[in-house]
């Protein structure tokens, strides 16, 4: 099956401000674009990958896939950013430069407000401080081994299980994954490496 990223086309921007061009005139109709860099031993100039994203930013656009073209090139797709898209704490700091830069667009600046509003904005720092949500906690509720068992684990191994039921697309996905992690957690293994 013929992957859908292929049939997107390729643009080769020499610099920052030619990039920005390309989404100012088609960051609202287009589905994505791999963007060429040259590898720097190239001795060409390209765009840089920050300069990239940043830009990428201002409209409510995000980097993905990266593929090899050659020895001197590379390129990485970029796409309209999904509503349901989690932002990194890397990516928000980005953005706060590109607002106080007054780089932002209004796509970008709504991109902000619905992850802001949908909870997507701050889903990674509930992470990265290890707040257990309430179901969760709930779960944990019912046996305090469970509870200590899951409070042993080391902080990434925490961390990759809350993400993991976080980005449950659906309620019965998520309770079906808490559930494998109370089961885990009894027996004091992490539901990685339980069957």
């Amino acid at each position: 099956m013929r992957n859908a990223t292929n049939n997107f086309d390729k643009f080769l921007a020499k610099d920052r401000k030619e990039w920005r061009n390309w989404l100012k005139e088609n960051h609202g109709t287009s589905k994505g674009i791999w963007l060429i860099y040259y590898k720097k031993k190239s001795g060409k100039t390209s765009v840089s990958y920050d300069e990239a994203v940043e830009e990428a930013l201002c409209f409510g656009w995000i980097d993905s896939t990266v593929n090899r073209i050659d020895e001197e090139k590379y390129m990485q797709l970029y796409t309209p950013r999904k509503l349901d898209s989690i932002w990194s704490k890397l990516n928000k700091g980005r953005v706060e430069k590109m607002i106080s830069q007054g780089l932002m667009t209004e796509a970008g600046l709504y991109k902000i407000e619905i992850a802001k509003k949908n909870g997507y904005w701050d889903l990674l720092s509930s992470i990265d401080d290890l707040k257990i949500p309430e179901d969760l906690q709930e779960a944990f509720s019912q046996d305090e081994k469970v509870y200590t068992n899951f409070n042993s684990f080391k902080d990434p191994v925490k961390k990759s299980i809350l993400y993991w039921i976080l980005s449950a697309k659906r309620p019965e996905t998520r309770k079906k994954r808490i559930e494998k992690v109370v089961a885990a957690a009894s027996i004091n293994k992490d539901p990685f490496n339980y069957s």
